[in-house]
Formats: C-alpha cells, sequence, structure tokens
C-alpha cells in the first residue's frame, strides 16, 4: 500500500507493511517467515496494557515551537501531557531555544457530548488555540470518543482554516484505529506531509534531514566533518523549518520505527532520496549508514577518511570494553528498530545476548528496501539471536526477567523498575544518539561497566520487595497467552 498522503488518514501499520506485536522464538526465524509468507500475527488471550498511538503524535506535534495542538476528547486524554511539557522545556534548554510551555488544548468532551456532538466544541477550542498561542499551524488529533461519536472532524478543520487563515491539520490517531503504537508517527508525518510541506523552491546540497527524537545533537560536529549541515525533524523545529524540509539533500533517519513514513514520504512526492541503510549503531550499522549517505550526496571519500578516523581514535578504548564486558549477559526490552540497535552494540562489545523484547516488530519498512531491515542486518551480522515480540506487556516482561536473570537489563522504554525489583541491575536509555557510531560502544560500555558493578542499590530493593506476580505465573512459559494467529 505505501505512503499516501492524498488520504486524509494514514494507513495503518498491521495492514500497510505487516507489523506485529506477539512473537516468540529467533530473529532468523522471523526473517524467514516474513519471505515465504508465512509470518502471523497472533491474538493474546490476556492483555495487561497497551500504549496509545496518540501518545506518539504528541511526542513530535507538541514539541513543534510554534505550533498548537488541539486534542479532540475527554479530558483524560491529557493525561501524558504534563509529561510531555517537561520533554519540551527540558528540551528547550538544551538547543538554547525559549523556554515555554507547549501549546496545547483538550476539547474536554463529556457523556453529553457524546450523545449530541461535539463539533462546536472542537470550532471553539481552534478559534480558543489561535486567540492564545497565535501559532502558524493547529493540528487537530482525534481520540477513540470522537472517532466513535462520529464529529467530521475533517469539514471542521477545513471550515476554521479559512476563517482563522493558517493550516488546520487533522490528524487521525484514535487508540483503537492500530494495536502499533508507532502508528501515531506515522499519523504526526502524514499530517505533516499533507499540509505543510511545499515543493523544493532549490535543492540545499549540504544540508541533510535526520528523523530524530529529542537527542543530543551530535550530529552537527560529526557530518560538519564532511561539509554537511543537519537539520533535525521534527521536535522543536518551526512550521517554515519543517515546510522546507523538502529541499534537503537526503533523509536520515535514526530509528526506522519513527521515521519510515517521513522518509518515504519525502522521497515519493518531494524527491528527497532516503539513506537506506541500517540503523547507526555498531561499527558495522554505523559504516554501513555514513557509506549509504556518502553515495547520495557525492562525498564518498570524505566518508571513508571519516570513519578511518574515528576507529583510529575509539579502538583502544573499545578493545578494553570488550575484555571487561565479555561474557556479561544482556535482555534488552525496547522499540523494534532501536532495540534491533542495541543487539548490535550488545554484540560488538562482547556480550552474551540471552534475549532481545521488542514492542512490536516492522518486517519491512514504508521504503521496501532490505538494506533498510534491522534485524535482518543484525542477524547476517552476528548471527541469529532469541527473540520476542510483546506491546509493552509488564507481566511477559516480568517472567522473561525472573527466568533468565540477565547480569543486566538494558530497556528503552520500560521496565527497569521491574528488574531492579529483581535484584537486576538496568538502566533506560533516554538519549537515542548516546550509542550512535564508535563513540556511542564507548558510551554504551562505560555505561555497562558502571551499572553492573555495584549492585548493592538493586540487591537491597530486592531484599524487601514482593512482586505483584504469583510463582505460577513466574514459572510458566512467557508466552503462554499467545493463542491463534489473527488469520484463524
Amino acid at each position: 500500500m505505501g505512503v499516501d498522503i492524498e488520504k486524509p488518514s494514514v494507513e495503518i501499520r498491521e495492514r500497510r507493511i505487516n507489523s506485529i506485536t506477539a512473537y516468540n522464538g529467533t530473529a532468523a526465524d522471523i526473517c524467514e517467515k516474513y519471505d515465504n509468507r508465512s509470518l502471523k500475527n497472533y491474538r493474546r488471550s490476556f492483555t495487561q496494557c497497551i500504549s496509545c498511538s496518540a501518545n506518539q503524535v504528541m511526542n513530535q506535534l507538541c514539541c513543534i515551537q510554534d505550533a498548537a495542538v488541539v486534542e479532540h476528547g475527554p479530558a483524560g486524554c491529557s493525561g501524558d501531557i504534563p509529561g510531555r511539557n517537561l520533554v519540551y522545556r527540558t528540551g528547550s534548554r538544551k538547543r538554547n531555544l525559549t523556554v515555554s510551555n507547549l501549546k496545547y488544548i483538550n476539547t474536554n468532551l463529556t457523556e453529553k457530548d457524546t450523545v449530541y456532538g461535539g463539533e462546536l466544541k472542537l470550532e471553539n477550542a481552534i478559534r480558543e488555540a489561535k486567540r492564545r498561542f497565535d501559532p502558524k499551524a493547529i493540528f487537530v488529533t482525534t481520540t477513540c470518543t470522537s472517532a466513535i461519536i462520529g464529529d467530521d472532524i475533517e469539514s471542521t478543520a477545513e471550515k476554521l482554516e479559512k476563517e482563522i487563515k493558517i493550516p488546520v491539520v487533522t490528524i487521525y490517531c484514535e487508540g483503537f484505529r492500530s494495536s502499533i503504537w508507532a502508528t501515531g508517527f506515522d499519523a504526526a508525518y502524514h499530517g505533516i506531509l499533507r499540509k505543510i510541506v511545499k515543493p523544493a523552491r532549490k535543492r540545499k546540497s549540504d544540508e541533510v534531514n535526520i528523523i530524530n527524537f529529542q537527542g543530543e545533537d551530535i550530529f552537527t560536529p560529526l557530518l560538519g566533518r564532511i561539509g554537511l549541515k543537519v537539520n533535525y525533524i521534527v521536535p522543536f523545529t518551526t512550521i517554515e523549518q519543517l515546510s522546507h524540509i523538502s529541499e534537503a539533500a537526503a533523509t536520515l533517519q535514526i530509528c526506522s520505527t519513527l521515521g519510515t513514513y517521513l522518509a518515504a514520504g519525502l522521497e515519493k512526492y518531494f524527491g528527497v532520496p532516503e539513506v537506506k541503510a541500517p540503523a547507526p549503531y555498531g561499527i558495522s550499522g554505523f559504516n554501513a549508514w555514513l557509506r549509504e549517505l556518502g553515495k547520495i550526496v557525492h562525498k564518498e571519500g570524505e566518508v571513508e577518511k571519516l570513519i578511518e578516523e574515528e576507529t583510529k581514535r575509539t579502538a583502544p578504548e573499545i578493545a578494553g570494553l570488550r575484555k571487561k564486558l565479555a561474557g556479561k549477559r544482556v535482555l534488552i526490552g525496547a522499540g523494534a528498530a532501536h532495540g534491533h540497535g542495541i543487539v548490535a552494540i550488545v554484540k560488538e562489545l562482547g556480550m552474551e545476548l540471552v534475549e532481545n523484547c521488542t514492542w512490536h516488530h516492522d518486517p519491512i519498512f514504508d521504503n521496501g528496501d532490505k538494506k533498510s531491515d534491522t534485524l535482518r542486518n543484525d542477524v547476517k551480522n552476528y548471527g541469529d539471536f532469541k527473540m520476542s515480540i510483546c506491546n509493552k506487556q509488564s507481566f511477559e516482561l516480568v517472567n522473561r526477567l525472573y527466568r533468565l536473570r540477565p547480569d543486566i537489563y538494558i530497556a528503552r522504554h520500560t521496565g527497569t523498575i521491574w528488574a531492579t525489583k529483581l535484584g537486576i541491575p538496568s538502566f533506560l536509555m533516554g538519549d537515542e544518539h548516546f550509542g550512535i557510531g564508535y563513540q556511542g560502544l564507548i558510551n554504551y560500555g562505560k555505561l555497562i561497566l558502571d551499572t553492573i558493578s555495584n549492585p548493592s542499590f538493586v540487591n537491597g530493593i530486592a531484599a524487601h520487595n514482593k512482586l505483584p506476580y504469583t510463582n505460577w505465573w513466574l514459572e510458566q512459559d512467557a508466552s503462554k497467552f499467545l493463542g491463534r494467529s489473527e488469520n484463524e
């Protein structure tokens, strides 16, 4: 199906790229099953929790400096906004931007509105957002409630756009549309591609887009060494910046789970080449990522020089870390592509991967190129390994931690509290740039050593803690509640 910005809403990942949320086996088996078209998603007969894709929409859109977000739903749907506001404020400070609160309004749908409709509330909220924030664009996001009652969001947005004279962009991200939380990223980017990005006035041969979250700026100095300027998207940009991302020489991604739709859309509709390569984690992935970029921007020689310099600079320290970490057992819990990136780091540091548990799996990305398949690249470079997919089901994660007892648990989004309660050293990596490239191996190696060298804190917690799960569950196979495939 691919990227299609002619439609008002994004095609969900389950149908567009055959993403799944349940699996237990090995990485090579997933790749083989996708190739022979036997990869299936499985229903859980018990589900404890799930992440809403609307959260990922807010992750991106609320951090645009001069845009406002109007969420059309009950007040409860705004529960994550204080956390988003903290991220926006701290991120603004790190980038030397004006520190302010994000620009957000909730329409506060009530029971009465579910009977009589909430379109008038939506109209008034859009007008209030314009009056209060004077934004350059307003994004209107849906919720389960506004979708169920059938409010005409599109017509309302078109009406108000004519009235207030700025783009009013509809984002269809009600939680029940997709069981893949990352569909929210696609929904946000779908709206940006439809209504914000403009055709290129001219191509900037020395500027590249980097689709990221809110990581530290490591690419300005790094890619500056090969004569390139960096344009981070989407958080902390402006509407004016986003309108001209079609002028970049190429688009890179830190995480294909995040950027697959936007990168493919920029190439398909605006002619911006996508760098089709694995994630830039570990030496192998980072080199492939740089070399693919070098081909597109005609800087192959500069890239090879950069790789040579980084190799010489970091080789002795990486070798020392490998000696200290050899054989240490690791369990990873992270989003799909980022988790595969951490696999590369763990393997290249000489550690033993007991299992990689990701929150979902995209067997192919929107560009359709297997060079971008992060899991396939891991299998090719490091061999097969144990693999499970659970969409943030805490009970499954606790079971795996309890039975596998790794030396360390590395998390991207969730679960460190459970490892701590079991006396397992762990850390959550919030900065996606921390592990990138040669320096990223050193960063991770040092952090892992620091984390496992003194386990007294987690041992003390475990000694005075009781898990909410019984031995009956902890002694079961973690995949016990995976039932029939969705096609059966």
